[in-house]
């Protein structure tokens, strides 16, 4: 038993086909099937090596470690060409001069009658001799497959349940282009029949498709997989998921410093529904993955459930592997002896690995800037508290966090939120974050008294 993933390097990857991935990649796990890399590149003008590339960096930093594969289809015409000339020889594909100018007005006018855009079969009834003129002018002409009339396709639908097509509905499609590349309608069926594909889960954007691809595997007499579609993703605007409403590519979403696993649980729940909603491993996505909990309704895109799951998975992660993802922004402020304790510190504050930033900054530069908020906490307390704090600072160079609030408190009376906030704020430039106690340990003794300096000034000024 097989499933697979059958992209076309026609641009980065991104929600949309990252998620038919993942659920080929967890049902193939779950079951015990192989699961295969299949790269459908026969639209040449569109294709690109490079998309390929990023495709399989993609899928490898996701860990969606495929069995089989990749192959390209670009690599498979000699096959392709083989079942063509099948269907010629039987009178199942026929070749069609029309061009996209002519095949446009033809649609126009149907439209205009309220009719549904169908080929009408222009070049269906053209005899051998009409055909081999046309070919000796130099026409190009593509390949269409010869619906039959009054059919009935049915199937049962893995997602969906049974489902029932009419091919009378169907117009006569276009198999092979003029290039002589095979369309994604015949070259998709034929590979998977060839490379025993026995189970395609995709996007329901593709449930037309599928009655084309029965009548094409049915007059080849060649096994075709059972199908599974499921519905696309919305936007938060209830349109399809798109660039415009919030769709980004895998590669975006790694420079971010997304998690593997954050995406992974996000989009796993994406239309699927998990019993348990903990953060689970890759392993365990794959134990409870079940074709029934997939929904018939669209999903959709929220970048707060994202994130939801990106925290958990920064929670989840060991610090050795925390520390290696904030180690670009750590690695020249922070002594090397004390990046492991840094990141312990931090670890509760961050959700994407450039949010260490704000606290390397925080312990580290010489200058702060403060929020009106901020500065509205600073001026209720006075300049004659920053002033005391200073002194102490001065006057014990080794003063830790606890002895300074107790002898601030002696001092001034203060006590609770009125005495550890304005000192937070003061050192650290923030009202929120890590243990204050112990990010006090980071800042250096010249850069806590000028920390209470730039406070005085900025309050006397004011």
């Amino acid at each position: 038993m097989k499933t697979r993933f059958a992209p076309s390097p026609t641009g980065w990857m991104h929600f949309g086909n990252l998620r038919t991935a993942l659920f080929n990649f967890l049902y193939a796990r779950k079951m015990n099937y192989t699961y295969m890399l299949r790269i459908e590149d026969t639209d040449l003008a569109r294709s690109s090596h490079e998309f390929a590339t990023g495709l399989e960096e993609d899928l490898d930093w996701l860990h969606l470690e495929h069995d089989e594969g990749p192959f390209f289809q670009s690599e498979r015409s000699s096959i392709y060409e083989k079942y063509y000339n099948v269907l010629e020889d039987y009178g199942l594909a026929y070749p069609c001069f029309c061009t996209e100018e002519t095949l446009n007005i033809t649609r126009k006018a149907q439209q205009s009658a309220g009719q549904p855009p169908r080929y009408p079969g222009t070049c269906r009834n053209l005899t051998k001799e009409e055909v081999s003129k046309k070919f000796a002018a130099g026409a190009k002409a593509t390949l269409r497959f010869h619906v039959p009339r009054d059919q009935v396709i049915e199937f049962v639908d893995l997602i969906k349940g049974s489902q029932r097509f009419s091919s009378n509905d169907i117009g006569d499609f276009i198999i092979r282009r003029n290039d002589r590349t095979a369309s994604f309608m015949f070259c998709n069926a034929i590979d998977d029949a060839e490379m025993g594909v026995t189970h395609a889960l995709r996007g329901d954007d593709h449930l037309t498709n599928t009655p084309r691809q029965l009548m094409i595997l049915n007059a080849l007499k060649l096994p075709h997989p059972e199908y599974g579609h499921f519905a696309m993703i919305n936007g938060l605007d209830g349109a399809p998921l798109s660039k415009r409403n919030g769709s980004q590519t895998v590669r975006e979403l790694r420079a971010q410093g997304y998690l593997p696993l954050a995406v992974l649980n996000y989009l796993s729940r994406l239309g699927h529904y998990y019993v348990s909603n903990d953060f689970l491993s890759l392993k365990q996505l794959e134990e409870q993955f079940d074709l029934k909990n997939i929904s018939t309704s669209p999903a959709r895109h929220d970048i707060t459930h994202l994130n939801h799951w990106q925290k958990e998975a920064i929670m989840h992660s060991s610090l050795p592997e925390i520390e290696a993802l904030i180690h670009p922004y750590v690695y020249d402020k922070i002594a090397p002896n004390e990046h492991a304790e840094f990141t312990l510190l931090v670890k509760d504050n961050i959700l994407m690995p450039q949010d260490v930033k704000l606290w390397v900054s925080a312990v580290r530069d010489p200058s702060l800037e403060f929020s009106d908020s901020d500065s509205q906490i600073l001026q209720q307390t006075g300049v004659d508290f920053f002033c005391k704090a200073k002194d102490e600072i001065v006057t014990n160079p080794g003063i830790n966090f606890k002895e300074l609030a107790e002898n601030m408190k002696n001092l001034t009376g203060l006590k609770g939120k009125e005495l550890f906030m304005p000192l937070r704020v003061a050192l650290t430039g923030q009202s929120h974050g890590p243990e204050l106690a112990k990010l006090m340990n980071f800042i250096p003794q010249e850069l806590r008294i000028k920390r209470f300096d730039t406070v005085i000034e900025h309050l006397s000024s004011g």
